[in-house]
């Protein structure tokens, strides 16, 4: 019992410790495996507002019992308001991150599905099946698979077989074999279309990932829908469409044309890789890198192209735009690189149209009429066997003119210069400008060159090197000559 006149001292609060009780009880049993700690995580996110009620409650409890005793109440202490402090923010934090739809997310951020599984809740169950069904001769194939990897295959038969390798997130091993029954892939019928569905929404967001092994009749034509993960077809004959967001789409081997639209998300990634294609190929969208090589039709790129484009061995025409870019020309026998600072080319039969900014541009051989826009950039081509050509830069330009090439020069210049090895050529320099003019040889095409703020150099070409022989007939194929194979394509400077 206190004396008289002394004030009995405040007894301690007990909110926090009881708080914080709480809180060690729930960890622990996320530790021990008790709770999930996606179940444990989404519990708090929704019923925080409960510690600061239990808080509070606890508080006036304390308040009435001092009242009761006399002894004065004890106010909130720095540790108390830390604790609210953190509690309101951790909780409003977890609030609004479980408002977020991962799924989505994660297609559109180049993070591993293994990863993402990992960190955004439950234990990952696998599971494989096996499904076919034949198809009538002439229908089209639609595979549709929302997260993950479809590679398509020619089958021997008229049969579509389905392998299915499955991963989805559960808290436990009963709800997987549930969700699992729910996203069984699905072959449906409809005249002469034929449905194949991964069926990854079927258990609602899951977060179900669906690889598929599909092989079908190779005279099959095929629409491919796809968001996250990669696609794959090969050897097949017909009509390709290929619709995706962020992944690989590569084709091999086909004969048809192609069609891929590839919609990568803003922090995603995505390339598109084609190889020995007969047939025209069309690329549209928003992707990394995108690679076309050995295409016996006409190929056309429509989009933003972030990394790199590579084009080799394209029989007919080449179209590309974007926001910076905008070129055609009729055939490609080499290779073309282009990225965000560079264009580089070989070997481009013309007439040859390209207006572009900001680029350094270098071609190799070029034959035919060229067309060339550019500023913020240099220009250097060497001609084989030109026709018209005019260049307009705003930069440098170097033309080199092989030996026994007629021509007819009309070259300009502001605020540079102009360096020759033609004494044919007339070469006049003023104020802040220069001009050349004169003809090399007779009867040939005009070359025309307009610069401003860099110099304009007009040199001798080296002699084409003459085509390659074809390759002896392989000592393995007696009586039979085979054609040679095409050159390795060099490694790119991007």
């Amino acid at each position: 019992m206190a004396s008289p006149g002394i004030r009995p001292p405040r007894p301690r609060s007990i909110a926090g410790p009881i708080v914080l009780i709480l809180l060690g009880i729930l960890f622990l049993a996320g530790t021990m495996g008790v709770l999930n700690w996606h179940s444990l995580a989404l519990a708090f996110a929704r019923y925080w507002p409960a510690l600061l009620i239990l808080w509070g409650v606890i508080k006036i409890i304390e308040y009435q019992q001092a009242k009761n005793t006399g002894v004065p109440a004890r106010g909130i202490t720095a540790g108390g308001v830390f604790l609210v402090l953190f509690i309101i923010c951790t909780g409003l934090i977890a609030t609004q991150a479980a408002r977020v739809n991962w799924n989505r997310f994660g297609e559109n951020v180049q993070i591993g599905d293994e990863d993402w599984e990992n960190w955004f809740g439950g234990s990952t169950y696998s599971y494989s099946d096996e499904l076919d069904r034949e198809i009538p001769a002439g229908a089209s194939l639609h595979i549709n698979d929302d997260r993950g990897t479809i590679n398509v295959t020619v089958a021997d038969s008229r049969t579509v077989k389905v392998s299915v390798r499955k991963k989805l997130r559960a808290d436990r091993q009963n709800e997987a074999d549930t969700y699992n029954s729910k996203t069984k892939p699905q072959i449906m019928f409809a005249d002469k279309i034929v449905t194949l569905d991964a069926n990854t929404k079927g258990a609602g967001d899951k977060g179900v990932i669906t690889d598929m092994d599909v092989s079908v009749p190779r005279n099959t034509e095929l629409v491919i829908t796809g968001r996250r993960g990669n696609v794959m077809v090969t050897g097949m004959v017909g009509s390709l469409e290929i619709n995706h967001q962020n992944g690989e789409v590569t084709v091999n081997d086909h004969t048809g044309n192609v069609n891929v639209r590839l919609e990568r998300g803003n922090l995603g990634r995505g390339s598109i890789r084609l190889s020995e294609i007969k047939g025209d190929v069309t690329v549209q969208g928003k992707t990394d890198e995108v690679a076309v090589e050995d295409v016996t039709g006409a190929v056309h790129l429509n989009g933003e192209f972030q990394e790199s484009v590579r084009l080799a061995r394209i029989s007919k025409t080449v179209g590309f735009r974007s926001a910076r870019t905008d070129m055609e020309f009729s055939r490609l026998d080499g290779r073309l690189d282009l990225d965000s600072g560079d264009l580089r080319a070989d070997s481009i039969a013309g007439p040859m149209r390209l207006t572009t900014r900001s680029k350094d541009i270098n071609l190799e051989g070029l034959s035919g009429d060229l067309r060339l826009q550019n500023e913020n950039g240099t220009v250097a081509v060497s001609l084989h066997k030109p026709g018209n050509i005019q260049i307009d830069n705003k930069g440098d330009v170097e033309i080199a003119i092989p030996p026994s090439t007629g021509v007819k020069v009309e070259a300009r210049v502001r605020n540079g210069d102009i360096q020759t090895d033609f004494n044919e050529l007339k070469v006049t320099t003023g104020e802040n400008q220069a001009s050349a003019n004169g003809s090399i040889g007779s009867n040939g095409p005009k070359l025309a060159i307009n610069s401003e703020n860099g110099t304009i150099e007009i040199r001798k070409g080296a002699v084409a090197a003459p085509a390659a022989p074809p390759a002896p007939p392989s000592p393995s194929k007696a009586g039979k000559s085979l054609p040679a194979p095409p050159a390795a394509p060099e490694e790119s400077e991007n």
